[in-house]
């Protein structure tokens, strides 16, 4: 059993905003599967299920807002019994350019808050990552304040057109 959890917070207000990159790769990779999210409140989070070469694997978007990812991860990881092998952490990435694709493993959180609540929990970082790049290039905007701004109608026409390579990265890496 493999885990894919897409970091962003819960709400429509933030839905396509840079943070909830997660969430809308996890959207992504739902859609194509032809499954929904549920939320399931005893684990804090939307969650669903798909199977891949008869493994399967558990989708899951933390509703406890960003900062504080961990909460929903640690009822997630205990329920199904996770290893953290087995975990990928699809997340927004500042400092890569807009639409980059950045994988890693044992990797620090380079102040991403939510990742760090996550290595806090675990007590380590060797768990699998993909970074997706959300930054521009004359961005002069602070960082707290500019992840939470919605993706440009191109940025997000850039997704939908990619969606087939984005979900098969995800997938590959699992």
């Amino acid at each position: 059993m493999k885990l894919i959890i897409g970091l962003g917070n819960p709400g429509d207000k933030y839905e396509k905003t840079r943070h909830n990159i997660g969430f809308i790769l996890l959207s992504l990779l739902a859609n194509q599967n032809s499954v929904k999210f549920k939320m399931r409140k005893s684990l804090l989070s939307k969650v669903t299920e798909i199977k891949l070469a008869q493994e399967k694997i558990i989708l899951c978007k933390p509703q406890t807002f960003m900062n504080n990812s961990n909460q929903a991860v640690s009822k997630i990881i205990n329920y199904y019994k996770i290893k953290t092998e087995d975990i990928l952490i699809i997340q927004d990435e500042i400092d890569l350019l807009f639409g980059k694709i950045k994988l890693s493993t044992n990797s620090s959180s380079a102040g991403h808050k939510g990742v760090q609540s996550i290595i806090d929990y675990l007590d380590t970082q060797k768990f699998k990552r993909l970074r997706f790049g959300v930054k521009h290039e004359n961005n002069k905007i602070p960082i707290e304040i500019f992840v939470l701004k919605n993706f440009s109608k191109e940025e997000l026409a850039y997704i939908e057109k990619e969606k087939e390579n984005l979900i098969n990265t995800i997938l590959d890496n699992i």
